[in-house]
C-alpha cells in the first residue's frame, strides 16, 4: 500500500471536516472542557500518586466510585454525588488504613471487594445495568453543563488544597521516617491525598468510566518520570502528557464514533511507551 493511499484511507475514516463540525456543538465543547479539566487534575496528581506507590489505590477509588453511583441511583438521588462520596469515602480509608505500603493492597483489595458485590447489589435492585456499564466506560459526551461544574468545581478544589500540601507531602513521600521525626503530620496528609485522589477518581468515572482512571492518574505521570528525576519536570511533564491523552482523545474519537476511553487510553499508553524509549536509551 502506498503512502498516498494511506493517508487517504486515514483521512477517509477520520474525516477532519466532520470534527469540525462537530465542535461547533456546545455539548461537544462541554465535553472537551470536562475532560480537559480531568486531564489537568489526572496530570496534576500522577506524580505523587506514583511516588507514594498508590496505583492500586487509584483503581480502588475508582471502583468504590462506581458503587456509590450504584447506591446513588437506587436511592433516586445524583449519580455525580454518589460517585464522589463513594471515592472519597474509600480513599480516606486506604489512607488511614493503609498508611504503609505493605499493608496498603490487601486493605484496598478487601474494601474494594466489599464495594463492588454492593454495587452490583444496587444495579441488580434498580434493574438498570445499561447504566451500571456506562458507569465502568464512561458517558464524556453527555457530560452537560451539571457534570462540566462538578469537574470544575473538583478541579479548583483539587488545584488550592494540592497546592498547600504540596511540598511537606513531597517531603513525606520521599522519605517518611525523616518527615515524620521532623514533625510533618504524615498521616493526615495521606488521608488528605487520598481523599483528593478519591475526588479525582470520582470525576473520573462519570468521563472516561471506572476501568480506566489509571490512564489518566498514573501512565502520565509514570511516562514523565522516564524521562526526568526533577519533581517540577516530572510535574509539567505529567500534565501535558495527560492533556494530550485526554483531549487528544476526545477529538480524534469525535468523526469516527469511536469510545473516547479506547483513544484516550491508546494515546496514553503510546506515550508511556515512547518515553520507556527515549529513558532507556538516555541511560545507554
Amino acid at each position: 500500500m502506498t503512502t498516498t493511499v494511506l493517508a487517504a484511507e486515514i483521512g477517509q475514516f477520520w474525516n477532519f471536516s466532520t470534527t469540525g463540525h462537530l465542535l461547533s456543538y456546545s455539548f461537544v465543547w462541554q465535553a472537551t472542557l470536562a475532560i480537559g479539566l480531568l486531564g489537568l487534575i489526572g496530570g496534576l496528581l500522577g506524580p505523587m500518586v506514583v511516588a507514594r506507590q498508590m496505583s492500586f489505590a487509584v483503581h480502588g477509588a475508582s471502583e468504590l466510585s462506581f458503587t456509590g453511583a450504584a447506591a446513588a441511583l437506587w436511592a433516586g438521588v445524583g449519580v455525580n454525588i454518589g460517585g464522589v462520596i463513594g471515592a472519597v469515602v474509600a480513599a480516606a480509608i486506604f489512607g488511614l488504613l493503609g498508611r504503609r505500603a505493605r499493608e496498603r493492597d490487601s486493605v484496598i483489595g478487601v474494601v474494594m471487594a466489599f464495594g463492588l458485590g454492593l454495587g452490583v447489589l444496587f444495579l441488580s435492585l434498580q434493574g438498570r445495568v445499561g447504566t451500571g456499564f456506562a458507569l465502568l466506560t464512561g458517558q464524556v459526551v453527555s457530560v452537560g453543563s451539571g457534570g462540566l461544574i462538578a469537574v470544575g468545581v473538583t478541579a479548583a478544589v483539587v488545584v488550592v488544597v494540592y497546592a498547600i500540601i504540596y511540598r511537606p507531602l513531597l517531603f513525606a513521600s520521599l522519605d517518611p521516617r525523616v518527615a515524620e521525626t521532623a514533625g510533618v503530620p504524615t498521616r493526615l496528609l495521606s488521608v488528605i491525598f487520598a481523599v483528593l485522589v478519591g475526588l479525582a477518581a470520582a470525576q473520573g468515572v462519570q468521563i472516561i468510566g471506572a476501568l480506566l482512571v489509571m490512564s489518566l492518574l498514573i501512565t502520565p505521570a509514570a511516562a514523565a518520570a522516564r524521562l526526568s528525576a526533577n519533581p517540577t519536570v516530572v510535574l509539567v511533564l505529567s500534565i501535558v502528557f495527560a492533556e494530550l491523552a485526554a483531549v487528544g482523545g476526545l477529538i480524534l474519537s469525535l468523526a469516527p464514533e469511536l469510545p473516547v476511553s479506547v483513544l484516550v487510553t491508546t494515546i496514553s499508553f503510546a506515550i508511556y511507551v515512547i518515553c520507556r524509549v527515549v529513558g532507556m536509551k538516555r541511560r545507554d
